[in-house]
C-alpha cells in the first residue's frame, strides 16, 4: 500500500485533479480485502479486468522481451541480475513500446469477437 499511497495516489491526483480511474492487474496482493478497502475509503474507482488476461496489457509483451534478453546468462548474484534488468528496459526500443500501444484498439477488438477469452497477441 505504500507505493499506491505515497507516490502513484499523489500523481494521479496532479495529473488528473478532475477523475481518473486506476488500473492494476488481479494478483491477490492488488485485490485483497484490505487494498480494495483502502481504494473505497479513497473514492478511488478501479477499473475492473478480467483474470489470466495478459493479452491486455502491454506491458507482460515489455517484461517477455526484457526476459529474453537475459534469460541465456548466469549471473553471480541479485544485484548483477537486476542491475541487467534495468539495462535491458532502459534499451527497449521505443518503437516497439509504441507499437504495443496501438495494437490495444486491435486487441480488445479481438477479444470481444472471443467473447471475452484470451486471444493470441
Amino acid at each position: 500500500m505504500g507505493h499506491t499511497q505515497d507516490v502513484m495516489l499523489p500523481y494521479a491526483e496532479w495529473e488528473m485533479p478532475l477523475r481518473f480511474i486506476f488500473h492494476q492487474d488481479n494478483d491477490p496482493k492488488h485485490t485483497s480485502a484490505l487494498v480494495s478497502e483502502w481504494f473505497q475509503n479513497n473514492n478511488i474507482h478501479v477499473l475492473q479486468w478480467p483474470a489470466q488476461s495478459p493479452d491486455l496489457n502491454p506491458i507482460e509483451n515489455l517484461w517477455e522481451e526484457v526476459e529474453r534478453r537475459i534469460r541465456i546468462q548466469r549471473f553471480p548474484n541479485k544485484q548483477s541480475l537486476t542491475d541487467k534488468i534495468k539495462e535491458g528496459w532502459s534499451n527497449l526500443d521505443e518503437n516497439v513500446i509504441q507499437k504495443l500501444i496501438s495494437s490495444m484498439r486491435r486487441r480488445c477488438q479481438k477479444i470481444i469477437l472471443n467473447n471475452g477469452y484470451a486471444i493470441n497477441c
